[in-house]
């Protein structure tokens, strides 16, 4: 077996308008960004344009990968991972 590190740190951040801090949070991690997310409520109830502007106030790239769902498919999975490639992305970011 080839050595590696497995880190499963997680930060989650709750609260009113906290969504408005993503882009200042993910800047630590990278300049590039794939955002995941599912269906339209997020866009429906505004807050896909709050995490969108946040990145992009801290000048980072977003790339996305929408229709996300439970137990994604084989064929997204490998959608995700071509963007990513593609991209050169140093984050993956869910929301919804």
């Amino acid at each position: 077996m080839e050595n590696f590190i497995y880190d499963r740190c997680s930060k989650v951040i709750f609260g009113k308008d906290t969504e408005n801090q993503v882009g200042e949070e993910v800047k630590k991690f990278g300049n590039t960004v794939l955002l995941l997310y599912g269906g339209g409520s997020i866009k429906k109830w505004g807050l896909y344009d709050r995490v969108i502007k946040s990145l992009k106030k801290s000048g980072l790239k977003v790339v996305e990968l929408g229709g996300v769902r439970p137990n994604p498919t084989y064929d997204l999975i490998y959608e995700g991972i071509k963007i990513c490639r593609d991209n050169y992305v140093d984050i993956v970011l869910a929301v919804g």
